[in-house]
């Protein structure tokens, strides 16, 4: 009987396992399906390992430490880094002006801005050549407008058609806009010799339009 007894408590595991027990129980614990949720992903420890790099720039150490300076540098870099996007973002009124023009302008390929379509009306008029500066002006002042956003002038606009959405934009220069479309119709298309007095119209015209503002977008014209 007391054999017997014996061979009972034997077989009971021991309470306080040895240390390759006790490192055997505790890998069979971890593997169970409820650690491997609660174990940070690669990305969580990305996410806390820039966390504290932040937070190590902004805490004030002790004896001479640079933490405070680093943290004003941080500080003064983020604020850099907005206004940089905000210049480069924050205004799509540039950017709208920087697209590409249409390549047409009243039936003709023509890329040009509207100060080097005045340059070279201003070089035909002092050569005389008044056919071609007058046909340069009235081009001048329609890519004028559309650069400005006030009266948008597609492919297939035709002078005419410009001029009437122009005068809903000036009204008080709405016959000298309708008047400046029949002379560049008359020099482009009749073949009428042109002269310097209709010239000096049209330029007029394309100066009082360029450095007045607007009454209302006209849009476009057709």
């Amino acid at each position: 009987m007391f054999l017997f007894a014996v061979r009972r408590i034997d077989a009971v595991p021991p309470l306080t396992p040895d240390g390759e027990e006790a490192r055997r129980w505790a890998e069979q614990e971890l593997s169970q399906a409820a650690y491997d949720i609660a174990r940070p992903t690669p990305l969580d420890r990305a996410a806390q390992a820039v966390g504290d790099f932040i937070a190590s720039l902004f805490r004030t150490q002790v004896e001479g430490s640079w933490g405070s300076w680093l943290a004003l540098i941080a500080g003064l870099v983020v604020v850099g880094v907005v206004i940089a996007a905000f210049l480069v973002w924050g205004r799509p009124r540039s950017q709208a002006r920087g697209a590409p023009r249409p390549a047409e302008l009243f039936g003709h390929d023509e890329g040009r801005s509207a100060a080097q379509l005045r340059k070279e009306a201003d070089d035909h008029a002092r050569r005389g050549e008044w056919d071609a500066a007058i046909v340069m002006r009235f081009r001048a002042l329609a890519r004028g407008l559309a650069e400005r956003g006030i009266v948008e002038v597609p492919p297939g606009t035709t002078v005419h058609g410009f001029a009437r959405r122009a005068g809903v934009a000036y009204p008080n220069a709405a016959k000298d806009l309708d008047d400046a479309a029949a002379a560049f119709d008359d020099v482009r298309y009749l073949r009428r010799p042109g002269t310097e007095a209709l010239y000096r119209r049209i330029a007029g015209t394309d100066d009082a339009v360029a450095t007045a503002r607007a009454a209302q977008p006209a849009g476009t014209s057709a």
